[in-house]
């Protein structure tokens, strides 16, 4: 089974939209989206981190601002803790938005019947930047991703958008906002979003021109453009190219001609143009003319619309001192781990077990180059201390079920029991069925309860990784998993720190990356 094709001429079905309507026709080119921009926006930030980023006080004006997140507070991931140095890493979302709010966006964009609707979250990648500032991890989610939306308001008409399940993930913008996108990642993750970056079709042309193009390869002559119309219009030789203007934006824009034509190798060519971009801002020396600089500024900080922690030059000056202390070769780009939909045609879903872990690696700052020294040491910020064993409110849930084993009978009750023989005497079996789990879990609601959640861990040998806030629990609650059918003794797993492979990691400062050509695109 293979992703069916979403490319710029294709009809949107997600959400109730396009498909079995009578208007499906008049829309068919309404996702012609230009999968661009959060690329684009990455790169500003972390390019002119390492050319030098200029202080000019007007660009304040430039920037547009929005609420950081407009989810319910009591749905916030918990913010990391800072390391033994008293350090913590930062995590931003950056964002690219499909708007045709503008002449210029329409015309980048085209479909003229969408112009001023709801805008669309189309790219989305998180930023990590690790506590002791010496590596990076950027995480991106394939479009078509489906995930539940939680409750937003918009922070201007004070409009609520209901929770949505399995809904695509780049509908989120629409409900009030870039803060829902962010809204949504914390949800998924459960990683503490610190700020957020948006920008929309326009500046992407000029911030290429800027520095004199940017060097993209393909391991064969394209031409994105087939016998019914669909594709970007890219056409390059075989080897590498510096694209500038235009045709940076179709390399960006590309999915017909890349692999397997679609979205997840539209990704990798995304990243691969971010890696290459970063290379050209930090070594090229002719962007230390202040002039040069000055106009990428302009550009960047036109198209952008950030949260207010960082609405001010300062502020992302600042931010820029940050990142420019990670070397390249210590950026590592990441795609989410994901599988089709076994229910929704074309769409992908978090791939079990890997998405997890990566987003448990991140979560606990570990690096995804795999290069991280040993940690030491107790983090500096201490959680709230546990109650009196006794007085630990449990609830245990038999997750034994596997996709080839029923769930264990009685499991929950029997280590209720277990607990309650080492003095936990307010642990009880819950009867209802709940999802497997493939490791055992502890779950609890707020961070309150976190310490007690943590004495119930190391009460039973339960790894700290193990242990995670949920508000989709009342209380302290043990999930038993499939790891635990029988026995009286946890035997934990090691945690492997290792980046999975799924994940398809480029590394920063790989010069060597080529995008594979499809045959039926060559010329």
């Amino acid at each position: 089974m293979s992703l069916r094709p979403r490319g710029e001429e294709q009809p949107d079905e997600g959400a109730g939209r396009g498909k079995g309507r009578p208007d499906g026709d008049r829309r068919r080119r309404r996702r012609r989206v230009l999968r661009w921009s959060a690329s684009v926006l990455a790169v500003v930030i972390l390019g002119t981190a390492g050319a030098g980023y200029l202080y000019y006080q007007h660009l304040n004006d430039n920037l547009r601002k929005s609420d950081l997140n407009l989810g319910d507070a009591k749905d916030r991931a918990q913010q990391p803790k800072a390391n033994a140095a008293g350090q913590t890493p930062l995590n931003i979302l950056l964002i690219g938005s499909d708007a045709r709010d503008s002449a210029e966006n329409q015309k980048l964009g085209g479909a003229k019947d969408t112009f001023n609707t709801a805008p669309r979250a189309d790219v989305q990648m998180l930023l990590h930047l690790s506590a002791d500032r010496t590596n990076m991890s950027v995480v991106s989610m394939p479009r078509d991703t489906l995930v539940d939306i939680p409750k937003c308001t918009d922070p201007d008409t004070g409009k609520v958008y209901g929770a949505l399940t399995s809904t695509i993930t780049n509908d989120s913008l629409g409900r009030g906002g870039p803060g829902c996108t962010v809204a949504t990642w914390e949800k998924l993750t459960d990683i503490h979003i610190d700020h957020f970056m948006m920008i929309d079709f326009a500046g992407v042309v000029s911030m290429a021109d800027a520095i004199g193009g940017v060097p993209v390869c393909v391991d064969a002559n394209i031409h994105s453009k087939s016998s019914d119309g669909h594709g970007s219009g890219l056409k390059l030789k075989k080897g590498t190219t510096y694209v500038k203007g235009v045709q940076a934006l179709q390399w960006l824009r590309t999915r017909y001609g890349f692999e397997d034509n679609t979205d997840i190798a539209r990704a990798k060519a995304q990243h691969q143009y971010m890696n290459a971009m970063v290379r050209q801002l930090r070594e090229n020396a002719t962007l230390g003319s202040p002039n040069k600089l000055r106009r990428l500024a302009e550009t960047a900080t036109s198209a952008l619309t950030v949260d207010d922690g960082l609405g001010s030059v300062a502020k992302l000056y600042d931010l820029s001192r940050e990142l420019k202390k990670v070397p390249t070769q210590r950026i590592t780009m990441t795609t989410m781990p994901w599988q089709y939909s076994s229910t929704s045609s074309g769409r992908v879903v978090p791939k079990p077990g890997d998405a997890d872990k990566l987003f448990r690696l991140v979560r606990e700052d570990i690096a995804l180059d795999g290069k991280d020294k040993k940690k030491s040491g107790a983090s500096a910020q201490s959680t709230d201390p546990a109650a009196a064993d006794d007085r630990i409110a449990v609830q245990v849930q038999n997750g034994t079920r596997s996709s080839t084993r029923a769930a264990e009978t009685g499991r929950a009750h029997t280590v209720a029991e277990l607990l309650a023989g080492k003095g936990f005497t307010e642990a009880r079996a819950d009867s209802s069925a709940v999802p497997g789990e493939e490791k055992t879990v502890i779950r609890y609601p707020s961070a309150d309860l976190e310490g007690d959640a943590q004495r119930v861990a190391k009460a039973l040998g339960v790894p700290e990784s193990a242990v995670e806030k949920s508000t989709d629990v009342d209380g302290v609650t043990l999930v038993v998993g499939a790891d635990w059918r029988s026995g009286s003794a946890y035997k934990a797993a090691k945690d492997d720190d290792r980046t999975p492979d799924s994940a398809q990691a480029i590394n920063g400062s790989d010069e060597k990356q080529c995008m594979h050509v499809n045959p039926g695109y060559t010329w």
